[in-house]
């Protein structure tokens, strides 16, 4: 898998979630934080507002998309918070949460902003805005098959949104994750280690995915991603074990093999180490 399906297969759980809202003015709707999840809002039509403590009210025109991806609370209203309640039109918002494992928590979403606001604005993000045109069609008028479409729809929107988002950071970047996948060194790296993490990489391997030699490649990508290419392979591999022993039932020694680790006790070892439980208890525990 690329980088940033791989990343989103393993931090979700449960199923996203996803609501249609026509709001009657004067109307004001308080979002409270939840822990381990991301959500978003569409504004279909109306005014509409979002205020969070300590900034600036967002004024969402119609079509225009935000997405909160670490869960803090908000409000949705139909006016900026100092003007006075009036009646007006009506306000239509599409809104949707996806649950997130925290223990699985990628660095990727971390580094992302507080708030991503995509402005509505012709011809940009046609996937985008497609995947939000089907799903609100969807929940308009449900029909044979729409309790399927929904959460495949909103797996798009939350990938078309990510991929738009780093597509769109300014370039060079310092350091972060949106440097290291739009750098085509340490982003031929990530996405060698993430198509196959059992494989036997070594940094000599990795930098030659990168067309790099060893030294300046290692440099490059702890500068970037943060930590040292064997460093993120590692805990890459643990990372999806640990999503492997939540979700089936493998032996230890098989789970232990497809994440690129020659016996159990070395795999239960690293796995220790970074989970502070053995794997059979933390599958029990999940």
């Amino acid at each position: 898998m690329d980088v940033l399906s791989d990343v989103l297969a393993v931090m979700r759980t449960g199923q996203p979630r996803s609501k249609q809202m026509t709001w009657q003015a004067p109307w004001s709707q308080y979002f409270a934080p939840v822990p381990g999840a991301a959500g978003f809002h569409v504004n279909l039509a109306g005014p509409c507002w979002l205020t969070r403590p300590d900034t600036e009210p967002l004024h969402l025109a119609a079509g225009d998309i935000v997405f909160r991806p670490h869960g803090r609370g908000h409000t949705l209203a139909g006016h900026p918070p100092a003007a006075p309640d009036t009646t007006g039109p009506a306000t239509v918002t599409l809104c949707g949460a996806y649950e997130l494992d925290p223990t699985l928590m990628h660095p990727l979403l971390y580094d992302l902003p507080e708030l991503i606001h995509i402005p509505a604005r012709p011809g940009r993000h046609p996937g985008l805005h497609a995947a939000v045109d089907q799903l609100a069609a969807e929940l308009a008028r449900p029909r044979l098959g729409t309790d399927a479409l929904v959460p495949l729809l909103l797996d798009a929107l939350l990938l078309y949104l990510l991929r738009d988002w780093f597509d769109g950071q300014p370039v060079p970047h310092t350091t972060g994750w949106a440097a290291a996948l739009n750098d085509p060194v340490t982003a031929a790296a990530l996405q060698a280690i993430h198509r196959d993490p059992a494989h036997p990489w070594t940094v000599a391997g990795l930098a030659a995915e990168g067309g790099l030699s060893r030294a300046p490649f290692a440099r490059r990508f702890t500068a970037l991603v943060g930590r040292p290419p064997l460093s993120y392979l590692t805990w890459w591999r643990l990372t999806t074990a640990a999503r492997r022993l939540r979700g089936d039932d493998a032996p230890l020694s098989a789970v232990a093999t497809d994440v690129g680790y020659t016996s159990e006790f070395a795999f239960a070892t690293a796995f220790k180490r970074q989970y502070g439980t053995a794997p059979g208890r933390y599958r029990r525990q999940r």
